[in-house]
């Protein structure tokens, strides 16, 4: 029995158990990149986190319906509703069309996505692509007496919301705390307070990416787009909102205030927040500087890497932290991440190997129950790896002959341990398998092997060794069996 997933809501700040709303489908919204500049380790983790959860829920047997965003306008340098909007910023920089920019980091992220084994999502909506449904919801907005119309630009009124709905019941910020310490910035002079935020924003004469409106030539504002999206294909009440605990505000926050506003109640049942990736213990991304790409980390090509990563021993990484904690880089994790993830792919190379016996010494129960017991538990991926882990010790002992197994076990063993690292947690064998560069290199090291073991039978033990001592200097370690050999990648 696998059992009953329970999700930690950031809504009720606890964990509870995830019932769908029309099983067996599940509507899952999760936030997407900005696409102005390359993905780095920072937008790797909610990647990897929802993937995980989408994998998970699949495997459960739900029908799930994946949207993730693709935000390619409205998303201004400085959050609160004034300055460039990112991507037209660099198109002025580059001198390019602004939806050169948005396709080359878009094509940038998917590649990205595709070299950690990211699945893609049921439906990919640019916000640009939405701009009638979000000016719809503001018109419901504004009908609803929660907006307000100033200089061409529309505003949500937060003070009046909060008279019928509680503002910040996400975040846990109170309105009149933020109404004693919010000052007014410049530039925010059109609107009613400070703490009000831009549905629709009329447009400067220099600013390239806008749209008619009942209101102005303009452009959504940021929030918008995913209270828009995220209705429009899961439906007024959905399952899951995902994304980065950045986020919660004032993201998310607006979000519930827009969506609340227009349909009289929130549509999200389950928010769920992926915690930071940090570097000495300060949050990474693009407006601090200090952000290393995840093409840097494939290639080794930042000062702070002492060697490239592969795609997948960054999954591994991502993956061996619960994902509401917080997860630090350090070159000694992620190598510490290479060497278990190798590990636990050598152990699927032997759980092949393995020879059934008449019975058990081990119990498959331990296996299953463990991995599926930690997986429900808010998708404990590091718990997950650990009972794994256990499970290499035993695979190895029966392929030593200290431990005993069925033939019956043997099939369920291999199905679990399958279904869960390659499927589940979507790992896969980078270092062989998975293209044919990789499968003519096993090809060319067991055609050594066996020449290897030739010299041995033929008593050359020069060439024998010669060989081996040659494999070792490439990284290919050899260990020598009563029936043959075995070899990885070191």
């Amino acid at each position: 029995m696998e059992g009953q997933l329970q999700i930690y809501n950031t809504l009720s700040r606890r964990k509870e158990d995830f019932t769908p709303l029309n099983p067996p489908h599940v509507g899952l919204y999760v936030c997407g990149p900005t696409v102005y500049g390359d993905p780095h380790l920072g937008h790797a983790r909610p990647a990897i986190t929802f993937d995980l959860l989408f994998r998970y829920l699949k495997h459960q047997g739900f029908k799930v319906r994946y949207v993730r965003n693709i935000t390619d306008v409205g998303h201004l340098v400085n959050d609160a509703d004034s300055g460039d909007d990112k991507i037209g910023k660099q198109a002025r920089l580059q001198q390019l069309e602004p939806m050169e920019v948005v396709q080359y980091y878009t094509n940038r992220y998917h590649q990205a996505m595709d070299a950690l084994n990211v699945l893609p999502p049921s439906i990919e909506p640019h916000a640009s692509g939405h701009i009638i449904e979000q000016i719809e919801m503001v018109r419901k907005i504004q009908d609803a007496g929660f907006a307000y119309e100033s200089e061409g630009s529309i505003y949500f009124d937060v003070e009046a919301y909060n008279k019928k709905y509680p503002y910040g019941k996400l975040s846990g910020r109170i309105l009149d705390d933020m109404m004693a310490n919010t000052r007014e910035l410049e530039g925010q002079s059109e609107k009613r307070n400070p703490f009000d935020f831009a549905l629709w924003k009329k447009a400067l004469p220099e600013h390239i990416m806008r749209w008619p409106s009942p209101w102005s030539d303009g452009f959504p504002g940021w929030h918008l787009e995913c209270s828009a999206m995220s209705t429009k294909y899961l439906g007024e009440t959905f399952d899951i909102h995902g994304g980065g605990m950045d986020l919660m505000f004032p993201h998310h926050e607006c979000e519930i205030a827009q969506s609340t506003a227009a349909l009289g109640h929130d549509s999200v049942r389950y928010w769920m927040h992926n915690n930071m990736v940090t570097i000495n213990g300060q949050k990474m991304g693009k407006s601090l500087g200090n952000f290393i790409t995840l093409e840097q980390l494939f290639t080794g090509s930042h000062e702070l890497l002492q060697q490239a990563y592969s795609p997948m021993t960054i999954r591994f990484f991502i993956l061996q932290a619960q994902y509401r904690s917080t997860l630090d880089f350090s070159n000694e994790a992620l190598q510490a991440a290479e060497k278990g993830l190798q590990r636990l792919i050598t152990a699927t190379s032997t759980l092949a190997k393995l020879k059934p016996s008449d019975t058990s010494t081990v119990n498959v129960d331990e296996l299953e129950n463990g991995v599926f017991a930690a997986l429900n538990d808010d998708l404990n991926s590091p718990i997950a790896i650990s009972v794994l882990f256990d499970w290499v010790r035993n695979i190895n002992s029966i392929y030593d002959g200290k431990e005993k197994i069925s033939a019956e076990d043997l099939e369920r063993l291999r199905a679990i341990f399958s279904a869960v690292v390659f499927d589940i947690l979507g790992l896969r064998d980078d270092s062989i398998a998975g293209d044919d560069k990789g499968k003519l290199t096993a090809e060319l090291i067991n055609m050594l092997l066996n020449m290897r073991l030739q010299a041995k039978q033929n008593k050359d033990f020069a060439t024998s060794d010669r060989i081996r001592d040659e494999l070792n200097k490439l990284g290919v370690i050899v260990k020598d069996r009563k029936d043959g050999f075995d070899w990885e990648i070191a």
